[in-house]
């Protein structure tokens, strides 16, 4: 479950640049997450909002209405409440929450996986991005960011997003980043060649990593 990414050892050109800074992480261990629905249900709650923003609405909903998972430490934290969980609330539940912009989208998503959860999780992660846009609600973005988390196949995450832009514009100031997403997302692509995974992957946990975000 857990899979390790490094900086490619690439020390000229676009790519180099970002390794100078990326490889000052190290090597980046990231635990994949095993629930499939916990993946969607997270790509959903961070729909349209920030990112900032959207850990807080998640860990608030998790801690009101989700199971509690026992640490050794005596921590008290909450898993997402299960999709048959979500089906069970009311409109006040998600109101009170601040959830209420995400009970519609949430309620899609919770049927849609009870529905074939099962089969999705046997489809291969390329196959399962296409097969969650039939779900109203989800689209490129969500079922990308989605499938990544739940693969680590990070070649399937939207790269052209905000989050990719701002840190790799970050990791390196001095490359000339396009500013609209299809444009960036050429350039990522034709920077990255054949590790486009790994430096997305290792961009977003740069930015983790300067944002402080767990």
């Amino acid at each position: 479950m857990i899979d390790v990414f490094a900086p490619p050892q690439v020390s000229e050109g676009p790519a180099g640049r970002l390794n100078a800074c990326l490889g000052a992480l190290g090597a980046v261990a990231r635990v994949r997450n095993p629930s499939l629905w916990d993946a969607l249900a997270t790509a959903v709650v961070r729909q349209v909002i920030r990112a900032g923003q959207a850990r807080k609405l998640y860990r608030e909903f998790s801690d009101r209405f989700g199971p509690r998972v026992a640490l050794s430490d005596g921590t008290d934290i909450h898993a997402f409440p299960s999709a048959e969980r979500v089906l069970t609330l009311s409109d006040a539940d998600f109101t009170e929450s601040g959830m209420a912009f995400k009970a519609k989208p949430l309620r899609r998503a919770a049927r849609a996986f009870l529905a074939e959860g099962t089969n999705w999780a046997t489809l291969d992660p390329r196959v399962l991005v296409k097969e969650l846009q039939t779900v109203p609600g989800i689209g490129p973005w969500s079922a990308g960011a989605a499938v990544a988390d739940w693969s680590n196949d990070w070649t399937l995450y939207p790269y052209g997003d905000l989050a990719v832009r701002t840190w790799a514009r970050r990791a390196d100031p001095t490359g000339s980043w396009p500013t609209d997403e299809p444009a960036f997302a050429r350039a990522w692509r034709r920077v990255t060649g054949d590790q486009l995974g790994t430096y997305t992957l290792l961009t977003l946990a740069f930015g983790c990593h300067h944002t402080g975000a767990v």
